[in-house]
């Protein structure tokens, strides 16, 4: 599993032109899932982005409270070191890969995250302000 995080002052997910996540004062995660993947992955990608000491003060979402917009983004396991298209056989089928981002999304929640989620396969227009910036991968 693979995360960008990145301190937002705001971010938004719209679909079809309907916002369907929103956050301020929190953590934009793109999240990526690879084939050997699994639900204790999950688990502790969640535990790693709610614990990072990111924010002000190096302090954490938990710490905090702040909210996190999680995002799919298969293409995080995009591969282009030959030639210049991608090839994308990192990344887990849909099938595969909506059911741990789910995992994560709710493994946030039974910590206590406020969280808010773009929608899986369909065309995403994500809107972030970076604070800071600050952005690290997360590479389980």
């Amino acid at each position: 599993m693979r995360a960008v995080v990145q301190t937002v002052g705001r971010a938004s997910v719209t679909v079809d032109g309907e916002v369907v996540g929103a956050i301020e004062n929190g953590l934009l995660v793109l999240l990526g899932v690879t084939h050997t993947d699994t639900g204790q992955t999950a688990q502790t990608m969640a535990r790693k982005v709610h614990e990072l000491r990111i924010l002000d003060g190096e302090r954490s979402a938990a710490d905090t409270g702040a909210p996190i917009l999680v995002v799919s983004q298969f293409t995080l396991y995009g591969d282009a070191r030959k030639g210049r298209r991608p090839s994308w056989l990192a990344a887990a089928p849909a099938e595969v890969a909506e059911p741990l981002v789910t995992a994560v999304v709710e493994a946030l929640r039974e910590r206590g995250a406020k969280v808010e989620t773009g929608r899986f396969r369909t065309h995403m227009l994500v809107e972030s302000t970076n604070i800071g910036p600050q952005t690290l991968l997360l590479d389980l």
